[in-house]
């Protein structure tokens, strides 16, 4: 009996070691080569993979810097959204209409800057070059040729009376009164002369210099059909580009001033919506007004970063 179990064991193992053999010799087979020269090997498909990935990696960096430069470049040549202008391009601001017409604060308190002679009715008077409190050419002579002649006439045609019953007027007479005209004449002249200085631009503040300007500029941009209209498109934009140029020399000289260097962003942004809608409007209208402020197209369209 025992010699029949030991054989039954036996067979039950020959059994199971021939089952596990056929298992493994219909499994897939993967051959494992150590030359390095296979196609199959796997360090060299791991090898290829990571070349490859290094090589992308490599031009990858290529593109982002060549894109860089170029954005480098094109922000070189691009004109500053503040001004409007390139650095090398400032020759056109001086040129166009709007410096033109502004006071120059370095020519208004200059030495040459004096006062002009001027003939008027009440005799020599001299006038400032530039006048405060919006006296123009019209005020001008109002002021300084009329209403002396007029006080000192005292509103009358004939400089000497006559009575019609005193119709011979001796020369004594006649002396005494043109001299007491002369007289008049001479006091009118005396205070045209004290009031020419007193409206000089040059006794004013800085808000006072900043009213003739703004007085100038709408006078400038309007139509002549409204010779005073500051609700145009054109004197809003001339107005915030004078603003802007103001507030962009202050912060030049004041770099620690954020309050204002947000109130310039705004004004940029203010001026770049007029502008759309102007060219929108009428684009011819925009492209010559663009000339006047001395402001290129890239300058006020697109993405403004101040």
């Amino acid at each position: 009996m025992f010699r029949a179990c030991w054989a039954q064991r036996e067979s039950f193992g020959n059994r199971f070691k021939l089952e596990s053999l056929n298992r493994k010799a219909s499994a897939p087979r993967i051959i494992v080569s150590s030359s390095s020269h296979s196609s199959l090997h796997t360090s060299a498909i791991l090898q290829g993979n990571s070349s490859r990935q290094h090589v992308a990696r490599k031009i990858k960096k290529l593109h982002i810097a060549e894109q860089e430069e170029r954005m480098r470049i094109a922000e070189q040549n691009r004109p500053s959204v503040v001004l409007g202008t390139r650095d090398k391009d400032e020759w056109k601001w001086k040129r166009c209409l709007l410096a033109k017409i502004l006071v120059n604060e370095e020519e208004l308190f200059s030495e040459s800057n004096k006062l002009v002679p001027t003939k008027q009715a009440v005799g020599t008077v001299h006038l400032a070059k530039y006048s405060n409190f919006g006296v123009g050419e019209k005020e001008k002579q109002l002021l300084f040729g009329t209403l002396p002649l007029v006080t000192s006439t005292g509103g009358k045609d004939d400089v000497i009376e006559t009575k019609t019953e005193d119709a011979f007027v001796s020369p004594e007479d006649l002396e005494k009164k043109l001299g007491a005209w002369k007289e008049k004449l001479g006091r009118e002249r005396s205070k045209a002369n004290a009031f020419a200085k007193v409206i000089d631009l040059r006794n004013a503040n800085a808000a006072g210099i900043a009213y003739e300007n703004r007085r100038r500029i709408i006078e400038a941009f309007s139509t002549p059909e409204n010779p005073f209209d500051p609700g145009r498109s054109e004197v809003q934009a001339a107005l915030l580009t004078y603003k802007i140029r103001n507030l962009w020399k202050h912060l030049s000289n004041f770099r620690r001033d954020l309050g204002n260097r947000r109130g310039l962003r705004m004004l940029v942004h203010q001026r770049a919506k007029i502008l759309k809608y102007l060219k929108k409007v009428d684009h011819i209208r925009y492209q010559i007004l663009l000339e006047k402020l001395a402001l290129e197209p890239e300058s006020v369209e697109g993405e403004l970063v101040v």
